[in-house]
């Protein structure tokens, strides 16, 4: 068995020419994975689109029904920062199947990958900051209505505050969500997680590791979670339009290395998804991307899952 890797051709939407948020990552990055030999075909796995049953477990079918429909209101829609389109609406949808999936092939073998996904900053009731729905969110209420898992721990290191996530399980015990962030970035309001950890601006990359050792491996033996979602969002790095924080891709590669390496060795099944990431030189961004599926693979063949 080999490390699932999870990824659709519709992950891709069109949008307007010059509009800042990198769509042609996606495929870009199952193109590479493939091309340097990370993954092979056979190790993709492609998921469904799912019901708004499933969405609705997360948000209130208004604004389900209302963004699927193209009935936003322009405030709404310019908070998302994404123009509608029915092209965007399947994108959206079949990515929060997408990491549902990764989360059901992580409780079966361990260890899972999906090549999108970290939708953090959708609400209830809106979406904010290119998040629609939040399918870190929705997963995890999938696998506590399939009975899969009940205790969830939500790791997310996305450079931006997890606020959309924070806010969803603030009253709720089963999932736990640790953020760790840059303090000075978007978004301008902070919602509470269970654990928050700012970072200053220009944290480098010894002091980012440090700060996650210190606590990881006391939260995974204080939680105990059936299973751990993982946001590994690039925008940490020293190159990243949207960041302020100075990851190098070494730091980020070792940051992959940690969270998998002290999960696994733990007994902690991991879902993994992409997070952000923006830069305008694409091959750069693509390559951070990578070091997710890089470290999975490594981690996934060295405990043998």
């Amino acid at each position: 068995m080999d490390l699932p890797i999870i990824y659709h051709p519709d992950y891709i939407a069109p949008l307007p020419p010059g509009h800042r948020f990198p769509m042609s990552k996606f495929q870009q990055l199952y193109e590479l994975l493939l091309g340097n030999r990370v993954a092979y075909p056979e190790q993709f796995h492609f998921p469904e689109r799912p019901s708004s049953e499933l969405i609705e477990l997360v948000h209130i079918p208004d604004y389900v029904q209302a963004y699927c429909e193209g009935k936003l209101d322009y405030k709404a829609q310019r908070r998302i920062g994404l123009p509608w389109s029915p092209a965007l609406v399947n994108r959206t949808c079949v990515a929060v199947g997408g990491t549902i999936l990764t989360a059901k092939l992580a409780i079966q073998q361990g260890l899972a990958c999906n090549t999108a996904g970290g939708t953090h900053h959708a609400f209830p009731d809106y979406g904010s900051g290119f998040c629609i729905f939040n399918d870190l969110a929705i997963a995890a209420r999938v696998l506590q209505k399939l009975g899969l898992a009940q205790k969830i721990l939500i790791v997310d290191l996305d450079v931006h505050q997890g606020d959309g996530t924070a806010l969803i399980f603030a009253k709720d015990e089963s999932v736990f969500t640790f953020s760790m962030h840059c303090q000075e970035n978007f978004p301008g309001t902070k919602q509470k997680s269970d654990l928050d950890v700012p970072l200053v601006l220009g944290t480098e990359d010894d002091i980012y590791l440090q700060t996650l050792a210190n606590y990881l491996p006391d939260l995974l033996s204080e939680i105990k979670p059936d299973i751990v979602f993982y946001d590994a969002g690039v925008d940490t790095h020293i190159d990243d339009k949207l960041g302020k924080l100075a990851l190098t891709d070494t730091g980020i590669f070792k940051r992959e290395m940690q969270v998998l390496t002290t999960c696994i060795q733990a007994g902690y099944p991991v879902a993994c998804v992409i997070g952000g990431g923006y830069a305008d030189d694409m091959k750069s961004l693509v390559w951070r991307h990578s070091l997710l599926h890089r470290a999975a693979n490594q981690v996934y063949h060295q405990f043998h899952l």
